[in-house]
């Protein structure tokens, strides 16, 4: 199948209408609908119901979406491993959580820029479920992740592991409420043992440097990453809530046993230097 025609597919999802996703691509609106009723002649489906609104998938399109999008990928990454840049003699792929670009992978870029030159680099920031199928699906060559995937055809190495500790500000408002934090499946059930009669958080938030900002901002507490939060403890704008339970948060080098294993050292010796710069 036409990858254009996958695009213009996936356009049309992410913009609701035909016309908005032909302004998108810079393609005329009839060429928008050329491509999508060539595609529905191939499936022998209707995949989108138009009407003033716009258009809405129909449940044939649902289920299209998900191959759509990896369609796209694989192509992305064959293009790019085959079109090398100058001067570079490999491709790595590596995907990870939000919540682990910063500062772990930031440093792994710096580490590749300066350690591995001859290697060109692609980066992906997705959630933990979409980079598994990423790797399994051989678009990423690894993933990392906190908490391992155990998956038949995966690989999972432990790369370092954090802990979760209780922060609260020490300024006058330091006792304020504390703040829900989405650290993933396990910490939740760690909470709910450890504080079986704690209240649910007025405020709760999926990302770990905004809720920092915000109890910063307002006074409160909350667990953080404790390698995270380090220059805050050390200058006294946080400190550890004394006897409060910590809990481990490994962090793990996902990859697929079709993945390169000359790729895996670029990852694993990059990582781990990373991991132990200051965050």
């Amino acid at each position: 199948m036409d990858i254009a025609i996958a695009r213009t597919f996936l356009e049309v999802v992410k913009t609701g209408s035909f016309v908005a996703a032909a302004e998108s691509l810079n393609i005329s609106q009839t060429a928008v609908s050329a491509r999508i009723r060539s595609l529905e002649e191939q499936l022998d489906r209707p995949i989108f119901v138009r009407n003033k609104a716009g258009a809405r998938m129909t449940p044939a399109g649902e289920r299209f979406y998900r191959f759509a999008a990896t369609l796209v990928q694989v192509w992305e990454t064959a293009r790019d491993t085959v079109a090398l840049p100058i001067g570079r003699e490999a491709l790595v792929t590596l995907g990870a959580e939000l919540s682990l670009w910063n500062p772990l992978l930031k440093h792994w870029l710096l580490w590749m820029r300066r350690e591995r030159p001859n290697i060109a680099v692609r980066t992906s920031i997705e959630t933990a479920e979409r980079l598994v199928t990423l790797v399994e699906e051989g678009t990423l060559d690894a993933a990392v992740l906190y908490g391992a995937q155990r998956r038949p055809g995966l690989i999972a190495e432990l790369l370092f592991e954090e802990r979760l500790v209780l922060a609260r500000t020490t300024t006058l408002n330091g006792q304020g409420e504390p703040i829900g934090i989405d650290w993933g499946e396990d910490f939740a059930a760690s909470i709910r043992a450890a504080f079986p009669d704690g209240p649910n958080p007025a405020v709760s938030v999926s990302y770990g440097p905004l809720a920092l900002d915000y109890i910063l901002a307002a006074g409160g507490k909350g667990y953080f990453r404790e390698g995270f939060i380090r220059p805050y403890l050390d200058d006294g704008r946080l400190e550890i809530v004394s006897n409060s339970p910590a809990f481990a948060y490994p962090a793990y080098l996902v990859s697929s046993e079709k993945t390169d294993p000359a790729m895996l050292p670029h990852f694993r010796e990059g990582l781990r230097i990373a991991a132990a710069e200051p965050f």
